[in-house]
């Protein structure tokens, strides 16, 4: 190897699978709901984050809005 590498005359370009990179988040999930995602990848051998990345993903690709209504 070498001492010094001259990347002076490197062009640089920007990563085109940037907008593929995953953002790390924090969330609180309920236990019943990890263990739901958890049972499902059991079933399809498919890690339980990625389903949960894959079924948020899905209701974002077809805005699909929570309908709750509050009991007084």
């Amino acid at each position: 190897m070498r001492e010094h590498y001259d990347f002076s005359k490197m062009k640089g370009r920007k990563n085109p699978f940037v907008k593929y990179l995953k953002q790390p988040i924090t969330m609180r999930m309920d236990r019943d709901t990890v263990s739901y995602f958890k049972g499902m990848a059991e079933e399809s051998g498919i890690p339980y984050q990625t389903l949960i990345n894959l079924y948020l993903r899905d209701c974002a690709a077809h805005h699909r809005k929570l309908e709750m209504k509050w009991t007084a």
